[in-house]
């Protein structure tokens, strides 16, 4: 195999399978392809060792270890300059070290690219879910995912193209919780003024980064007039600081039905923790089902990059049939949050072009392909274009 001693040159990437919403700029997973002046504010860690950065690996449970060895061998194969710590965490231990020495991990360099850990629902009420510690002890505030239609997938809807900003920190998933009296327990719904006003204040940042013209906050305020009505307020509050994107809002069980039906009418939706959840998986399940779709943490200091539906894939992991898609845009991402962008476009052209033109697909979008066939055709895809000299 031939690898690639050299970054890929913007000027001749070949043209993407599909373009944004608006004017001519080209939008792919959330990502712009004709230009880098735009960028996100987020400053990543720097790069150490000769450019070289580290990244936090946690390969999680089911299909997690064997998708991120797939990241890692295109990586090794595009000669991308990251080198990755593996932390492991054991989702049946009781302990807390093992997330905490992951977490320790992610202080230290920064970025982290992860398999879902387990959250097992048998377990103690005092052990709680490693995915949620990692979150809320690193302040990742903010979850971001790009549901878009791909053209060579087979779905009810097309021309879907929808931002979901989900509070990662707070809500239902706070944890606290405890029985009263005998068969009444009490479940604590936690929203802060604090936490609700810089979720929103992402969404519209974002939407404007994105050229994206609407924001929809979902809620159930009707019913939780102080929980998440402080919630939408704060977002209303926001909103009048952005008068160029247009703001309304939904009640998030009209929110699931709107979906199924129209779901081209959404553009960029923010919400609280347990609704961004449902709702997440409802999109992924629009455009082709868990194993397409990316996903990203965000706080002030920590990126954590993962599949966007938190779906270990326990009863297919070893199979050789999971879909590499999801984990490899999401290794996309997070190259584009280090500014590693032409490694991240050429990585994510090949990736769609396998979808798209080769048709490769898992037998989860209706194909006959196995996980390890897709990858060997993204490495082919980026062998073909060659090794090619970025532009300074």
């Amino acid at each position: 195999m031939a690898a690639h001693s050299a970054v890929l040159s913007m000027s001749k990437i070949f043209n993407p399978f599909w373009g944004g919403r608006f004017g001519n700029t080209v939008k792919v997973f959330g990502t712009t392809l004709t230009s880098h002046r735009n960028r996100s504010s987020r400053n990543p860690p720097p790069a150490k060792y000769g450019g070289r950065h580290t990244v936090t690996l946690i390969p999680g449970d089911g299909i997690g270890p064997d998708l991120l060895n797939h990241v890692r061998e295109v990586f090794r194969f595009s000669c991308v300059p990251v080198d990755f710590e593996v932390v492991h965490v054991n989702s049946a231990d009781e302990s807390e070290d093992d997330i905490n020495n992951a977490i320790m991990a992610i202080r230290r360099n920064g970025v982290a690219l992860k398999g879902n850990i387990e959250t097992i629902h048998t377990m103690a009420p005092s052990v709680k879910s490693r995915n949620n510690l990692l979150r809320t002890n690193l302040d990742l505030y903010a979850n971001v995912m790009h549901c878009q239609s791909l053209p060579a997938v087979q779905t009810r809807h097309k021309n879907i193209d929808i931002m979901i900003i989900r509070e990662n920190t707070e809500g239902e998933y706070s944890s606290l919780e405890h029985e009263s009296v005998s068969g009444v327990v009490e479940c604590l719904k936690i929203i802060t003024r604090t936490n609700s006003l810089r979720i929103a204040d992402y969404a519209f940042k974002l939407a404007r980064e994105k050229g994206r013209s609407r924001v929809t906050a979902v809620h159930k305020a009707n019913i939780m007039k102080l929980g998440d009505g402080l919630f939408l307020q704060c977002c209303r509050e926001v909103a009048s600081g952005y008068p160029d994107i247009t703001f309304d809002s939904m009640i998030v069980d009209n929110t699931t039905m709107q979906l199924v039906s129209k779901p081209q009418q959404f553009d960029v939706m923010v919400m609280p923790n347990l609704y961004g959840n449902v709702v997440s998986n409802v999109c992924a399940g629009l455009v082709g089902g868990p194993g397409l779709v990316p996903g990203a943490n965000y706080g002030l200091n920590y990126a954590v990059f993962e599949t966007a539906t938190r779906n270990t894939g326990k009863s297919i992991a070893g199979k050789n049939i999971a879909n590499p898609t999801a984990m490899l845009l999401a290794g996309c991402m997070m190259l584009d949050h280090l500014k590693l962008y032409d490694y991240a476009t050429m990585i994510r052209n090949a990736i769609l072009s396998t979808m798209n033109e080769t048709r490769l697909h898992t037998a989860d979008i209706g194909g006959q392909g196995t996980t390890s066939e897709v990858v060997q055709s993204i490495m082919r895809n980026i062998q073909s274009k060659g090794p090619l000299i970025s532009e300074r």
